[in-house]
C-alpha cells in the first residue's frame, strides 16, 4: 500500500554545473567558515529527540538542562576546533589534509588512487549551501576515522573540486570545441514516481519502523514517561480475540506499517534520482530528499556491474543495480547505480553504464549439471526431516509436524536455488548468477580478472563439481560460479582469461 504522492517529483537540489578546465589547489586553504554554524546545526538536528527528553519532558530538573546546555556548547566547540586545524590542498600528484590540535594528522593520497567522489549535503549545508566531500580510494578506514573527508566547502567549491579529483591532466582548451549536451552529462536515468510501487517489497520502513519504536520505548522508560500504556492496553486486547482475528490484525497492521514506512524510507533516499554520464568520464548518480548525495565514479575503474533481486523484489519483477569497480567494495553505498526499479530498467541501465548492447547481464545462461540440483535439495530438506526426527522423540508432537510441514517450501527453495544457477561467457565479459533469497547476477570484465580460485569441498568432489571464483581487484574481490561441472568449469576459466590457468591443467 503506497499513500498518494504527486506523478513527478519537483527539480532535485542541483549541484552547481561543472566547470570545463579545474586548477589544481597548490596552497593550503582552510573549510569554509559557514561550517562553524553547519556542523553544529547538523549535530544538533540529529540529537532532537534527546535534547526533547531532557529540556521538556526533564520535569524541571536541573541537570538534565544544565546536561542538554553543556551538550550544544560542546558540539559548537568542536566545530570551531575542527576549522581552525583543518587545512588542505591538492597538487598535480596529491591530495593532502592537515588536521587536529593535541594529535596531529596529516592524510595524503595520491590522485591516482581516486576512485570516487562522494558529494553529501544534509539539510544544514544546503541551507547555506555547503557540502561535504568524501574522496573513495578503496581503503578500509579504521574504526573512528572519518576517512579522507573535507566537510564543508561551498557547493561550487565542491563541484569543481568533484572534477578536478577525477581527472589527470586537463588540456586549456578542453571543452572549448564540445557540444552543449556534452559537456553538461548524458542523462542515464532519471527517477520514475512508478518505481515507488517496489518500496513495500524491500521492507526498509519495517526495519526503520522497528527500530524507531524500540528507540522511542526504551527513551521513554529511561525518562520515566508513560506513553505504552496505551499500546499495551491495545495489545491485551488483540490477545483476547480469536486467533484468526488476532492473526489478520496482526497481519494487517504489519503489512500497513511496513508499506507506508517503506515508501517514506524510498522517497528520503531517493527522491531526484538521477544518472548520469560526465564529460570527466565519470558515472554520476544524484539523489535525496533530505540528504542529497552525489557519487562519481570513474568509467576506467568500472570493472562490471551487478543486479540484486531480493525474493519479495523480485516476485514484483523488480531489482536494484550496483558497480563492480577497482578499489571499491561494498563499503557504504557508493557503489550504487540505480534503486528499486523494473528489472528491464537494471539491465538498461547497467547497459547503457558499460556501453554495451545488449546488456551482458541478460545474457542467457548455461544450466548447471543435475548433481547441483540434487546438491540443494539434499542440503535444503534433510536437515529439516533430521530436525522432525530428533523433535519427534525429544519435544511435544505439534513440534515435528511443524517441522515436516516446512518441508515442501524447503524442497521449493531448493529448486529455485538451482534454477537461478547459470553462467556464460560474452566478447568482455564474464556473467553469473546464484541466490534465491537474494539473486545476484554479475558480470564481469573478462579483461579484469587477475587470478582464479578452484574450491572443492568433500561432497562436491563426489558429485564431479567444483565453484569457479573469479578474483580482480573490484568490488568484493571475488566472483563465483558455483557447482559447476569440474571440466565445464576448467574450461570456462581458460577460455575467459586464456593462459591464465593454463600452467595448473593437466591435459
Amino acid at each position: 500500500m503506497t499513500p498518494d504522492l504527486p506523478p513527478e517529483p519537483p527539480a532535485a537540489p542541483e549541484f552547481p554545473a561543472a566547470p570545463e578546465f579545474v586548477e589544481p589547489v597548490p596552497d593550503w586553504h582552510r573549510l569554509d567558515v559557514r561550517m562553524l554554524v553547519v556542523r553544529p546545526l547538523n549535530e544538533i538536528i540529529g540529537l532532537v529527540p534527546v535534547f526533547v527528553g531532557l529540556l521538556v519532558l526533564g520535569k524541571g530538573e536541573t541537570w538534565r538542562v544544565l546536561a542538554g546546555v553543556g551538550v550544544i556548547v560542546a558540539i559548537v566547540l568542536f566545530g570551531l576546533l575542527r576549522w581552525i586545524t583543518t587545512r588542505y590542498r591538492i597538487t598535480a600528484d596529491q591530495v593532502e589534509i592537515n588536521t587536529g590540535l593535541l594529535v596531529r594528522k596529516r592524510l595524503a593520497v595520491p590522485r591516482d588512487r581516486i576512485r570516487t567522489v562522494d558529494l553529501t549535503a544534509k539539510l544544514g549545508h544546503r541551507l547555506f549551501g555547503l557540502s561535504a566531500i568524501r574522496v573513495g580510494t578503496g581503503q578500509r578506514d579504521q574504526p573512528g576515522e572519518d576517512g579522507l573527508t573535507l566537510d564543508a566547502v561551498s557547493s561550487a567549491e565542491a563541484e569543481r573540486l568533484r572534477v578536478l579529483l577525477l581527472t589527470q591532466v586537463v588540456p586549456e582548451s578542453a571543452g572549448a570545441d564540445e557540444p552543449a549536451e556534452e559537456r553538461t552529462g548524458v542523462e542515464l536515468s532519471v527517477w520514475d514516481a512508478r518505481w515507488l510501487r517496489f518500496a513495500p517489497l524491500t521492507l526498509s520502513g519495517l526495519v526503520a519502523v522497528g527500530a524507531l519504536f524500540g528507540l522511542t520505548a526504551n527513551f521513554a522508560r529511561e525518562l520515566e514517561v508513560e506513553v505504552l500504556g496505551p499500546l499495551t492496553d491495545a495489545a491485551h486486547w488483540v490477545v483476547d480475540q480469536p486467533v484468526g482475528l488476532t492473526a489478520g490484525l496482526v497481519a494487517g497492521v504489519v503489512l500497513v506499517i511496513a508499506g507506508f514506512g517503506s515508501v517514506i524510507v524510498y522517497v528520503v533516499q531517493f527522491w531526484g534520482y538521477r544518472l548520469t554520464r560526465e564529460p570527466d568520464d565519470t558515472v554520476r548518480v544524484r539523489r535525496g530528499l533530505l540528504t542529497t548525495r552525489s557519487v562519481s565514479v570513474a568509467e576506467q575503474r568500472l570493472r562490471g556491474v551487478e543486479i540484486a533481486e531480493p525474493l519479495l523484489l523480485r516476485a514484483g519483477r523488480g531489482a536494484h543495480a550496483k558497480t563492480v569497480t577497482t578499489g571499491l567494495g561494498r563499503k557504504g553505498e557508493s557503489n550504487l547505480l540505480l534503486p528499486p526499479a523494473p528489472v528491464a530498467e537494471a539491465h538498461r541501465v547497467t547497459a547503457e553504464v558499460l556501453r554495451q548492447t545488449p546488456p551482458p547481464t541478460a545474457t542467457p545462461l548455461r544450466r548447471h549439471p543435475a548433481a547441483a540440483f540434487r546438491r540443494r535439495m539434499v542440503r535444503a530438506v534433510v536437515p529439516l526431516l533430521v530436525l522432525a526426527a530428533g523433535l519427534a522423540f525429544f519435544a511435544p508432537a505439534w513440534t515435528w509436524q511443524v517441522a515436516l510441514a516446512l518441508v515442501p517450501f524447503s524442497a521449493l527453495l531448493g529448486w529455485d536455488r538451482y534454477r537461478s544457477l547459470g553462467h556464460a561467457l560474452t566478447d568482455r565479459y564474464l556473467v553469473a548468477r546464484r541466490g534465491s533469497a537474494v539473486r545476484e547476477t554479475f558480470a564481469l570484465q573478462r579483461t579484469g580478472i587477475i587470478g582464479w580460485q578452484v574450491s572443492r569441498s568433500f561432497f562436491q568432489r563426489r558429485a564431479g563439481l567444483v565453484t569457479i571464483a573469479a578474483t580482480t581487484a573490484a568490488g568484493d574481490g571475488a566472483y563465483q560460479v558455483v557447482d559447476v561441472g569440474e571440466a565445464e568449469g576448467l574450461a570456462l576459466a581458460e577460455e575467459a582469461v586464456p593462459d591464465l590457468l593454463r600452467p595448473f591443467l593437466e591435459r
